[in-house]
C-alpha cells in the first residue's frame, strides 16, 4: 500500500535549524521519494517502509532537541505526481 506523508517538525528552542536540517537530510538519504518546501517535508512510498523510516528518524530528532513538536498527515495514495492544475 501506498502512502504520502506530510511532516512539520518544530523545535520550541533557540537554535532550531541544525535539527531540522539533520532531520530533512536523513529522510532525503532513505531512498524514498521526499519533497520539500518552506513549510513542511513529503514523503512517499510504501506504508512499511515509510513507517519504519519515520518511527526511527522522529525519534532521532526528538533526541536532539529538549522541546518539539511535529506535525504528520498520511494520505494513503502515492500523491508525488501531483500538480495544481489551476
Amino acid at each position: 500500500m501506498k502512502i504520502s506523508v506530510e511532516l512539520t517538525l518544530t523545535p520550541i528552542q533557540d537554535n532550531y535549524e541544525p535539527a531540522i536540517i539533520n532531520f530533512i537530510k536523513k529522510l532525503r538519504n532513505s531512498g524514498l521519494t521526499v519533497k520539500e518546501n518552506p513549510l513542511s517535508t513529503q514523503v512517499y512510498g510504501d506504508y512499511d517502509q515509510v513507517m519504519q523510516l519515520l518511527t526511527r528518524e522522529i525519534k532521532t530528532a526528538f533526541e536532539a532537541i529538549d522541546r518539539g513538536l511535529i506535525h504528520v498527515k498520511i494520505v494513503k495514495s502515492d500523491r508525488s505526481d501531483y500538480a495544481a492544475d489551476f
